[in-house]
């Protein structure tokens, strides 16, 4: 990651600024708003982020400050790419590594090429469910908090459409690979219904938002540098 981003640039934070951020591993979107929020004080801005990444989620994450949170929703709408690395051979309640494994299976007569023929019936235009343990809203309460609790809800399909989803590299039970998808799309879902799809499991180990829109990871600023130069420029 380029934390070497030019310095002297003019921002004016109060107007509104778009700021290009590398989530941290394990940090919340949110905690990254308000580690940025504080940075402004004693100035009174307001700070939003367009488009939640989870907490075991990596990189790009668009900020906006200023009347430029106006325009969350527009950058919220734009295409995103991800790379990631999922696990075959088993199946976890959040569809990642935040919850532990809760069944296993063989990956003995998995091969290469039925792993990369799968991601064919993933492209174009599909409906997913969304993972019980995400942070969509249900009577005004987020799903995890219910799943946490051992509550069952009815998840409701949503219709997203993938643009490319490529596999880049299989190392048993390991498989990298790249997605480019639209608003709404959850990862997490995606790599389970591709273990059922194989007659498998599968769960999310890594994953890296690298682009949303036009903008690209490599342009990020990395948290606590941001925090510096804002708390210079202010």
């Amino acid at each position: 990651m380029d934390t070497a981003l030019p310095t002297n640039k003019e921002f004016n934070f109060a107007t509104g600024e778009l700021l290009l951020v590398n989530k941290p591993y394990k940090w919340t979107s949110f905690d990254v708003v308000g580690k940025l929020r504080n940075s402004f004080k004693p100035l009174k801005l307001k700070v939003g982020h367009a488009g939640t990444l989870d907490p075991l989620a990596t990189g790009l994450l668009i900020i906006c400050t200023g009347k430029m949170t106006k325009q969350i929703d527009t950058f919220q709408a734009e295409e995103k790419e991800y790379t990631g690395t999922m696990i075959l051979g088993a199946t976890t309640p959040s569809y990642d590594m935040e919850t532990a494994v809760e069944e296993t299976f063989s990956t003995s007569n998995l091969s290469d090429e039925a792993i990369r023929n799968a991601c064919e019936q993933f492209t174009g235009d599909i409906q997913q469910y969304p993972p019980a343990h995400s942070a969509i809203k249900i009577d005004g309460e987020r799903l995890y908090e219910k799943a946490r609790r051992g509550e069952e809800v009815e998840l409701k399909l949503r219709n997203v459409t993938i643009t490319s989803f490529e596999i880049t590299r299989i190392a048993l039970p390991e498989v990298d690979f790249r997605v480019v998808c639209s608003k709404g799309t959850y990862i997490r879902s995606l790599v389970h219904d591709f273990g059922k799809a194989l007659n498998n499991g599968a769960y999310l180990s890594k994953l890296t938002r690298t682009r949303s829109g036009n903008f690209k990871l490599e342009d990020a600023w990395e948290v606590m540098d941001l925090v510096t130069v804002i708390k210079e420029k202010k």
